[in-house]
Order: C-alpha cells, then sequence, then structure tokens
C-alpha cells in the first residue's frame, strides 16, 4: 500500500517520470535558443549589421579596428536565401559611407578583387566599404588628386596641419572635398603617390550601379580598379561606430580577454555618427 501511495502525485494524478523531465528541459531550452538565434539572424539580415573596419583605406573618417553598424533598411532589405529585395527608405547617395560585397575570385587569371556579377563562379564573396562617388548615369574621372564628376571638379580644401596616423606616425596630406551636399575628409600619400591610381575615366556608370572610393585615395582599391558596383551588394550605409580599438584581427579577436586589458581603446569614438559634414551655403533637394 505504502509503494502505491508514492507513486501517486498530491492533485491525483500521475507523477511524470524524471527522464521525461529532463528531455522536456533539454526541448525547452533547445527551442529558446533556435528561436534567439533566429531574431538574432533576422535581424542582422533585415534591420542592421556589425561591420569591422580591417584596413586604413578609409583614413582619417575610419580607423582600423573601428566597428560599426550598417543601416539594412535604407536601401532595401533581402530577403533571407533569396536574390529578391524588399523596398527601401531612400535611394543610395553621393557621401554615403556604404558596405557592399565583392568577389574574390580563386581561380587563375583573374585580378584578386571584381564586382560579384562579373566575377567566376565559385568566387568567394567579401565585405568593403567605401565612400559612394558616383550614381548611375555619372561621368567619373580622376586626375593628380583631383576627382570629376560629370566633367565637374568635387571641390576641395587643402588641410594645413595634414593627418598623422597615430599608430604608424605616417603623415598624409589631408583635403577636404565638397561631395554634393556631402564636405568629408580625403587623404594623399606625398611619398611615395599610387601613380598607378593618379589618372583614369572617364568611366559612365551604368544604370543600377555605383561608383566607389575610398577616402585615403592613394591606398585604396575601389572602383578605381575593379569596376562599379551593383545595387543588389550594396548592404546599407553606415551610420555610428558602436566601438573602436586598436586591434586588427578578426571578429574572435573581440572575445580574446587579453585584447581587453591590452589594447588601446578609442572611448572618444564610441557612438560617434558618421553623417558627413554639410556643405556650407549648399541647398537641399
Amino acid at each position: 500500500m505504502g509503494d502505491e501511495a508514492g507513486n501517486v502525485s498530491g492533485d491525483g494524478g500521475e507523477e511524470t517520470p524524471p527522464e521525461a523531465s529532463t528531455v522536456d528541459a533539454i526541448v525547452e531550452q533547445v527551442v529558446t535558443l533556435v528561436i534567439a538565434i533566429a531574431i538574432a539572424l533576422l535581424i542582422r539580415q533585415v534591420l542592421i549589421e556589425p561591420f569591422r573596419i580591417p584596413s586604413g583605406s578609409m583614413f582619417p573618417t575610419l580607423l582600423e579596428g573601428d566597428h560599426l553598424f550598417v543601416n539594412k533598411l535604407s536601401y532595401g532589405p533581402r530577403i533571407p536565401f533569396t536574390d529578391i529585395r524588399l523596398p527601401g527608405f531612400r535611394d543610395p547617395e553621393r557621401g554615403d559611407i556604404v558596405v557592399f560585397e565583392v568577389a574574390r575570385p580563386m581561380q587563375r587569371g583573374y585580378p584578386d578583387t571584381m564586382a560579384v556579377d562579373r566575377a567566376p563562379k565559385g568566387s568567394r564573396s567579401e565585405d568593403f566599404v567605401k565612400r559612394l562617388v558616383g550614381l548611375p548615369g555619372d561621368e567619373i574621372r580622376w586626375r593628380h588628386g583631383q576627382v570629376f564628376v560629370n566633367g565637374e571638379p568635387l571641390a576641395m580644401q587643402r588641410v594645413p596641419e595634414g593627418w598623422t596616423e597615430k599608430e604608424s606616425g605616417k603623415h598624409y596630406d589631408r583635403h577636404l572635398e565638397d561631395l554634393g551636399d556631402c564636405r568629408h575628409s580625403v587623404l594623399y600619400d606625398p611619398l611615395p603617390r599610387n601613380w598607378r591610381l593618379e589618372r583614369g575615366g572617364p568611366i559612365i556608370v551604368e544604370p543600377g550601379r555605383y561608383f566607389m572610393m575610398g577616402d585615403n585615395r592613394d591606398n585604396s582599391k575601389d572602383s578605381r580598379e575593379w569596376g562599379t558596383v551593383r545595387l543588389e551588394e550594396l548592404k546599407g550605409p553606415a551610420f555610428i561606430l558602436y566601438w573602436s580599438w586598436n586591434v586588427n584581427g578578426n571578429m574572435l579577436s573581440f572575445f580574446n580577454p587579453v585584447n581587453w586589458f591590452t589594447a588601446e581603446k578609442r572611448w572618444d569614438r564610441m557612438f560617434q555618427g558618421l553623417d558627413c559634414d554639410p556643405v556650407p551655403g549648399a541647398v537641399d533637394g
């Protein structure tokens, strides 16, 4: 009698075997984890995506070790696992700092960087960040540090003190360049100059494509070398820095506790917006 009473729960129902409770708990945890991962992936695919700056091609605007967010809604997010793009809030604009995909061909006989749609099958993809200079239909030329859009030179002002990279001590000539309503800094390497990028064009930007350039003009692999980029490859404009430190490594370096104690943190760059400075006297629209 005692054994039978011990197998009956207080509410009159049968007790759940311990192994069943354990399985239910594991299933519940797995389902919760799957839902959390799905939500995180959806946010990354549709809303915002983090990006790490791995090089100095966007000096002085972006530094190696900067971490930023990309607004995926601006140009329209891509439906996961498809090439379908939803409508965005606005079109890409001159002066936008844009994260986009390029192709890295694995086959011999091809350049090391190409537009995704013009690369051979089997090429791996990589994210780049550059400034949008040319819109569809624009004619782009460049001569000795001067960029011409539709035959008009972009206004430039030399900053006498230049700009020095803190980590290496390398000094650059700095100019303020007016790109439409966007005033931003560009750098030129005084010695040696990258003569390979000194003269080029004219390039007519095809419909649905965009011409990209790095702000560090003599040290940037951009549309001057590998051509224009389709809208389909534009992930979105970068809009804010959320973290910055003097670490040039992959995303796993963020979780290395050694870096948290030894690396220089750039606290003044945290939560810094990436909007252009307005051009004095410019009229919106």
